[in-house]
């Protein structure tokens, strides 16, 4: 069809797509068993929380997933003082932000790595504070977390 004949004639061999090829133009056929894709950030905190992940993993993730975080009018984090130590809230998700702060509540977004390299010093955080598997990470927790970051970036 369209300027070619699609049945071989004498002198002319048919050749069968390449497997792994479809549709022409170098396009790969997607493959027959897709990456699991990560857990993501609230599967995470469900997991470490129940002991079915490991802290290393758990901070894997952490690093490059998107942190919630309540903002006030002036740039930085919004910290909350009322505790033993400052603690600043953050969130797996807009769901669970707006769970805590309401539905009009200003947040920017940011990724855990972000959150360990811009955090205070002597400040923690809590994950999901109204959500059922809340993570407190006090300020040792943090310096253990950028401890593990340097060690995995720099070796």
């Amino acid at each position: 069809m369209y300027g070619y004949d699609q049945t071989a004639g004498p002198g002319q061999q048919y050749a069968p797509p390449q497997q792994g090829m479809q549709g022409g133009y170098g396009q790969q056929a997607p493959p027959l068993y897709p990456e699991p894709s990560p857990p993501s950030l609230a599967d995470a905190v469900r997991a470490f929380t129940t002991g079915s992940m490991a802290a290393e993993d758990f901070q894997q993730i952490f690093a490059t997933s998107k942190v919630y975080c309540p903002r006030g009018d002036n740039p930085g984090f919004l910290a909350l003082h009322n505790t033993q130590q400052p603690v600043i809230p953050m969130f797996t998700s807009l769901k669970e932000l707006r769970r805590y702060a309401g539905k009009e509540s200003k947040y920017f977004v940011i990724t855990g790595a972000e959150v360990i390299d811009l955090l205070p010093t002597g400040y923690g955080f809590v994950l999901d504070m109204e959500g059922e598997h809340r993570m407190v990470f006090d300020a040792k927790a943090v310096e253990q977390m950028v401890d593990f970051a340097m060690r995995r970036m720099y070796g």
